[in-house]
């Protein structure tokens, strides 16, 4: 496996990206794993490890970058009223799709250079605070973005302009929504109401329940870690990934 970091030039700075792919056999399809709201870790790191392995170029870009090199949290930015979160929190309530969309410019004009990147169609999938990221790109970018999954995405439905429930219409590739059945943040009214725009946009993909999970079971570090659940967004991703970019 090659692995690297490099500072990815987008208009508002430097957005430090974590890249990986084969050693062997390229160049590899294209995907961007993004964030949470807890940040850049290991355990992100080591999920965009795993779709190296089966022969994607993967890049974890920073999407915090604009506040700073600061922005890599402790373990504790998970419990509630700490220092960390409480720093953590003050960076991710800036947070706005529109922005966002302009670093997914930067890195498709980044992977069109990269000589492990194979020239097409990429893929996107966020978790939490980016599953509305990673539909949003589908939307904005449909000739670019083939394969687009939100897992336990934040507020999919909103009164925002941007919103990701207003824009499924306009993606031309195949989106995957995961939602857990226990999550604060994604409540069952609101998938419910996301379903219907879903169905309604006519989009060829497919909008998941996981019952009996709470939001973040994919992540092996999080109190509730659900390893069946975790292996079965595996395999929607990658299967995901093998229809829209190979």
């Amino acid at each position: 496996m090659i692995e690297q970091t490099l500072d990815i030039s987008t208009k508002d700075g430097a957005m430090e990206t974590f890249i990986c792919h084969p050693d062997r056999g390229g160049p590899f399809p294209a995907v961007f794993l993004l964030m949470d709201a807890p940040g850049i870790r290991e355990e992100l790191r080591d999920m965009a490890r795993r779709l190296g392995t089966v022969g994607y170029t993967a890049l974890l870009p920073n999407l915090y970058y604009r506040a700073g090199r600061d922005t890599i949290y402790g373990p504790d930015v998970l419990e509630k009223g700490s220092a960390e979160q409480q720093r953590m929190r003050a960076v991710r309530t800036k947070m706005t799709i529109p922005p966002v969309m302009d670093d997914i410019a930067s890195l498709l004009a980044f992977v069109d250079e990269h000589a492990a990147v194979k020239r097409g169609p990429v893929g996107a999938h966020g978790y939490c605070m980016s599953g509305p990221y990673a539909l949003a790109a589908a939307a904005r970018y449909p000739d670019r973005v083939a394969a687009a999954a939100s897992f336990y995405g934040t507020w999919l439905v909103s009164d925002a302009a941007e919103s990701p429930h207003l824009t499924l219409g306009k993606a031309k590739g195949e989106l995957y929504i995961a939602c857990a059945e226990h999550d604060d943040l994604a409540p069952l009214p609101m998938v419910d109401e996301l379903r219907g725009q879903f169905d309604h946009s006519g989009n060829p993909g497919e909008l998941e329940m996981y019952p009996a999970v709470h939001h973040g079971f994919a992540f092996p570090q999080r109190w509730c870690y659900d390893k069946p659940a975790a292996e079965r967004h595996w395999e929607r991703l990658i299967a995901l990934y093998r229809r829209r970019l190979e």
